[in-house]
């Protein structure tokens, strides 16, 4: 019994009280945030459990009674229970798509008398432990392909579900765990890739309709094309031992294409597409040759890499213009500035930028903000309630705020470059992925700077299952922190 007071007292003194405060503060400023996002003129009460600042303190206390069980368990339960923990809320999931429900065109909620539990929530927490577990098996091995699609496998299975769900906002939250992949040793070109899609997609998109100075060649095409070929001589230099070969690829490619330009602006003009597209199937032709005569595997994914880039493009088209949802695709083209829907796509956005702005400085103060009180931005005390910080306490409180959000990404960072075993280094860094991609993208959707995807900002925006999910999130990996000094016997 002795023994058990010790250990219980070791596990107190080693919990990170400092993230514990950071985390009361947010509770604070959320719950100040969601009272002055609901309230209405000639509340009385703003306690009242019939009000939504009310119900929050409800979810606010249950949160932190939550935290507290989580941090009396004992943390080799988490490793212990992982995948059967990620199995429960995968049948969770799957269940929820079948939920005759509907809250706003979503099923992804389970409705249990008057609770309501949205499952997605719960199942990013569910998902980092499964593969902090399938990570840290002995002999795991992330550049080996058997290895790394397994934990692929591991973070799809729940996005599919969601999406099935229709909520494709919170299955995209799981894009954050290839952070953590890559600070897990995940090779660069991968997330290379990523980044390099996303700039397609943009500059393809958004200037597809644009023409290229006095020729029928289309901006946004020529741009893409050009930076995939740029890109490939980029990872030729790279990731093989013939630096020349680079430099042959950029000339041919980037000459031609000159050459091409001048001959369409000054002779005949025509489409310079055309023949970018002989440059890179010749490019990757080239590549592939040389993979086999010098056996440099290396060059056959730098091939791969080519032609993906030019199918993913024209795919990008494809499903942006004919598989997308209307609503969907509205939100692209007015984030890309394609098209200015302020009655429509673009109100949220307009107005929650009209909220922030008239906050100025210091703010109106709390309770006195007029876009929130007067209810012209939607979902003000959910998924755009930071516009309520910047109208009722201004670009200081907004920046203290984030600063906040910073201090905890900075103290998760700490935590797990501390731990003595992979699986809570592996759980940290998706704790702070998951906690810096909400931040990212909720706050950015409401300055008009990403797209509105609908997901809530971590320990703010009104609703149990949010903060629950959060919470159970954080204090998971703070009990697992908190036991890194005990002698296993």
């Amino acid at each position: 019994m002795a023994q058990q007071t010790d250990k219980n007292q070791s596990v107190l003194r080693s919990i990170d009280y400092w993230t514990i405060l950071i985390y009361l503060a947010l509770l604070v400023f959320g719950w100040v945030s969601v009272c002055g996002a609901s309230y209405t003129y000639g509340e009385t009460d703003i306690f009242s459990l019939d009000s939504r600042s009310g119900m929050q303190i409800v979810w606010i206390g249950t949160s932190i009674v939550l935290g507290l069980v989580i941090l009396l368990l004992d943390d080799r339960f988490y490793d212990t229970f992982a995948f059967v923990i990620y199995g429960v809320l995968l049948i969770l999931l799957f269940a929820t798509i079948f939920n005759p429900h509907s809250i706003k065109g979503s099923r992804s909620w389970l409705v249990l008398g008057p609770l309501r539990i949205q499952p997605a929530e719960f199942a990013k927490f569910a998902t980092a432990l499964a593969l902090a577990k399938v990570m840290s098996i002995y002999g795991y091995d992330i550049h080996k392909w058997k290895h790394f699609a397994g934990t692929i496998a591991i973070i799809l299975l729940p996005m599919i579900f969601i999406v099935l769900q229709r909520e494709t906002g919170s299955a995209l939250v799981y894009v954050a765990f290839f952070m953590m992949f890559y600070r897990e040793g995940m090779p660069g070109s991968i997330l290379f890739t990523g980044v390099a899609m996303v700039i397609y997609f943009v500059v393809g998109i958004r200037y597809a309709d644009v023409m290229l100075l006095y020729t029928p060649t289309s901006i946004g095409k020529f741009v893409v094309l050009l930076l995939i070929q740029i890109f490939s001589a980029g990872l030729v230099y790279v990731y093989t031992e013939n630096k020349r070969d680079s430099i042959k690829i950029l000339i041919f490619s980037v000459g031609f294409t000159l050459v091409s330009l001048m001959f369409s602006l000054f002779v005949i003009p025509f489409d310079i597409v055309f023949i970018q597209l002989i440059i890179t199937a010749l490019m990757i032709g080239y590549l592939l040759w040389q993979s086999l005569a010098t056996r440099i595997r290396n060059y056959m994914w730098i091939a791969l890499f080519s032609l993906g880039s030019v199918l993913f493009f024209n795919a990008a088209d494809y499903v942006l213009n004919n598989v997308m949802e209307p609503h969907q695709r509205v939100r692209i083209n007015v984030l890309l500035g394609l098209e200015e829907d302020l009655k429509g796509a673009g109100y949220n956005v307009h107005q929650s930028q009209i909220a922030i702005g008239s906050g100025g400085i210091k703010g109106k103060g709390f309770l006195n903000g007029t876009q929130t009180k007067l209810k012209y931005v939607p979902e003000q005390d959910t998924d755009f309630i930071f516009c309520t910080v910047g109208e009722e306490e201004g670009f200081l409180g907004s920046a203290g705020v984030l600063v906040l959000f910073l201090a905890l990404i900075l103290r998760l960072i700490h935590l797990a470059e501390r731990q003595p075993y992979r699986f809570g280094r592996v759980y940290g860094y998706s704790v702070l992925s998951i906690f810096l991609f909400h931040v990212f993208i909720n706050v950015g959707m409401v300055l008009g700077l990403t797209p509105v995807i609908g997901i809530p900002l971590p320990f703010f925006s009104y609703g149990g299952s949010s903060l629950w999910g959060f919470t159970i999130l954080l204090f998971i990996f703070l009990r697992i922190d908190a036991g890194r000094n005990l002698v296993r016997s």
